[in-house]
């Protein structure tokens, strides 16, 4: 008989996900467990595996292409059980030749590709009279290509299945015998390619729909801070190089995650959830900090858990290993969940202040900006001191100013003497 098999719900309130790349195809043999289908969620990438064991007789949905939960993904041929065979939906997309719908596909980073798929490589004869098949190319690549004036089909890729990529095109020489271009100069506008229209990706959706969730859930209260972190600095310096012989690349970050873990320590009110249907408060006795990191496709905060019991040296290593896997897009669900409290480093992209939006629901968020070399002043005298801007943005609802306040001196005091970080513990 045939089996069913639908888009599964995965948890954290996914709706729908998107198409990366099908690792079988009709006539594919699978057993309990095998990869099936790469899918992009609103939150993670992640491979959705087979439930039973036996052959594909059907499947649904291009790359590019968006499913929704309890939708159908394929439909397995199980051999041994007696049973009608089940009809394919009006919707089958099956063995849908035409592979340039993998230009709807985001990269994840300048270096980094999704993986290929197989679909649309068999040409059958129905689609020999078609159309030429459309390059395969990223966005990014599409878009650098026409901004350059350089014909894409000219353009040898280096991707997979032959995928031109960014570098493609930043490395591209058009021959010398090809006929000079009378498009627009680069920077001007063209008739017919005023605008662009790019679909949104699941990551950028998901943001959104945060965002506003955050602002209309929330109070929004922001205070500012600069504390003077010479001190900080100098530990910094001081062990940067011990710290890069063991391939640890020793940040600010950690030191920061130290300071606010200790800061939440004494309020507790910023480590907790308001239930405001039940009228309760949840106070969170573990330190869970989520940390914003910048993608291409958007903004995604992985969770170093129980940041409270690890070292400077082992938040460095996590730090490092939840930026990779954000940026590789090999982040999964339970990277991101049970976050408690969240930074957010818009400085090491060489911001100073900014007005961060609170994590909901958590209750409070801290930005980072950049260090400065500013004057002030220490024992009457004015000197060259290094200067760390901090924004605190909380749910007023849940904390007041004067808690707000605190909490933000206590952080700021923890970043000015990162000995007291350990002297206090």
């Amino acid at each position: 008989m045939r089996y069913i098999f639908k888009f599964p719900d995965i948890g954290e309130g996914l709706t729908e996900g998107i198409v990366i790349e099908w690792y079988v195809d009709k006539g594919t043999a699978v057993k309990v467990g095998q990869p099936l289908v790469k899918m992009e969620t609103d939150k993670v990438v992640t491979d959705i595996p087979s439930p039973r064991e036996g052959v594909i007789a059907a499947r649904y949905g291009k790359v590019g292409e968006t499913v929704h939960v309890g939708e159908t993904l394929v439909e397995i041929e199980i051999a041994g059980e007696a049973g009608a065979e089940v009809k394919a939906p009006e919707t089958e997309m099956v063995e849908e030749t035409g592979a340039g719908v993998v230009g709807t596909i985001e990269v994840a980073s300048n270096n980094a590709y999704l993986p290929a798929s197989d679909e649309g490589r068999e040409v059958k004869p129905a689609a020999e009279k078609g159309a030429a098949r459309k390059v395969l190319a990223t966005p990014v690549a599409r878009a650098m290509a026409r901004d350059m004036n350089i014909d894409i089909n000219l353009v040898t890729g280096t991707g997979p299945a032959g995928r031109v990529m960014k570098s493609d095109i930043q490395n591209f020489h058009a021959p010398a015998s090809a006929p000079k271009s009378s498009a627009t100069p680069v920077g001007a506008a063209r008739q017919g390619d005023l605008v662009e229209i790019r679909p949104m990706t699941q990551i950028r959706k998901s943001i959104a729909k945060n965002m506003l969730r955050s602002k209309q859930s929330t109070a929004h209260m922001t205070l500012f801070e600069e504390p003077e972190v010479s001190a900080l600095v100098e530990a910094r310096a001081r062990y940067k190089e011990e710290y890069k012989k063991e391939d640890i690349s020793l940040t600010y970050l950690p030191f920061i995650i130290k300071a606010v873990v200790a800061a939440l320590q004494r309020h507790p009110e910023l480590n907790s959830e308001m239930d405001f249907e039940k009228g309760n408060i949840i106070y969170k006795n573990y330190y869970n900090i989520g940390i914003a990191v910048s993608t291409p496709d958007g903004l995604v905060v992985p969770v170093i858990r129980n940041a409270d019991r690890l070292t400077v040296k082992e938040l460095s290593r996590a730090v490092a290993e939840i930026a990779v896997k954000a940026r590789d897009r090999k982040l999964t669900l339970d990277d991101m969940k049970d976050g408690t409290f969240t930074i957010t480093n818009y400085g090491a992209l060489g911001g100073w202040f900014g007005v961060p939006v609170i994590n909901y629901p958590q209750v409070g968020i801290l930005g980072i900006g950049r260090i400065n070399q500013q004057p002030v002043v220490a024992g009457g005298e004015i000197k060259v001191g290094n200067v760390m801007p901090l924004s605190l943005s909380v749910d007023h609802r849940m904390v007041d100013g004067a808690e707000a306040t605190e909490f933000l001196n206590d952080v700021a005091a923890g970043v000015a003497d990162p000995l007291s970080l350990i002297m206090r513990q």
